[in-house]
């Protein structure tokens, strides 16, 4: 029988689940390409995934009310980076354990540069699995955030949905090998990216030359201003 356990992240079905997750996600992940790259996650053991057209991984876990990892900081404010900052956002569970799911979705948007994809995991709360992990994690303070939702958010900020995906088995365990996609999966993947700037090239006007009047004159004749 399960036991309850704080350690929600290790335990062998979220174990499991994230086994899955990172294995649907890793061929896309491959191929992006960028300078830098941020990882949000909820977990001690999440390390960013092998990237070779990418940089630089910036890590950042979310513990209660702050950010640990390569920065410190308050979970509860701005991410503490530049606008468009990074190509690539990949968000492990971390929904789950943010104060403010809608706030994290807006800062997301506003550090990924255009063109950049964002990728993001979690539990999804309309399966077997949401009353294992609210039981599981008790005196946390996590809670789970809908793909759709977040979906609908991003779509409000400008982001295009590529797809979202159901993944693991539709009830807790610590198989991973099995139920790689299913209607009721227990987990979710959602991929999206933030479209380019388009720009137009302006119309220029021609500068007009004036050209000399040649018309009836042989070459090398001039013509006088008087008889």
């Amino acid at each position: 029988m399960l036991q309850r356990d704080q350690a929600i992240y290790a335990s062998r079905p979220l174990r499991a689940l994230q086994d899955v997750q990172s294995a649907a996600m890793l061929p896309e992940l491959q191929r992006c390409a960028g300078r830098h790259g941020l990882l949000l996650c909820s977990a001690p053991q999440d390390r960013s995934p092998a990237s070779p057209l990418l940089g630089h991984w910036v890590r950042m876990q979310v513990a209660g009310l702050r950010w640990q990892g390569d920065l410190d900081a308050a979970a509860d404010e701005p991410l503490p980076f530049l606008d468009e900052a990074f190509d690539l956002l990949l968000l492990l569970h971390v929904f789950e354990g943010v104060p403010e799911p809608k706030g994290l979705v807006d800062e997301a948007m506003r550090v990924l540069a255009p063109g950049g994809m964002l990728m993001a995991c979690g539990v999804h709360p309309r399966s077997l699995w949401a009353p294992w992990f609210y039981w599981r994690s008790r005196g946390c303070g996590l809670r789970l955030a809908s793909p759709e939702r977040l979906a609908g958010w991003l779509r409000g900020g400008g982001l295009l949905i590529e797809r979202i995906r159901r993944l693991g088995q539709p009830w807790p365990s610590g198989e991973a090998h099995t139920w790689p996609g299913h209607m009721l999966g227990g987990g979710y993947v959602l991929t999206a990216h933030k479209p380019r700037r388009l720009v137009l090239p302006l119309r220029t006007r021609e500068a007009t030359q004036r050209r000399p009047v040649n018309v009836g004159l042989v070459p090398g004749a001039r013509r006088h201003s008087a008889p």
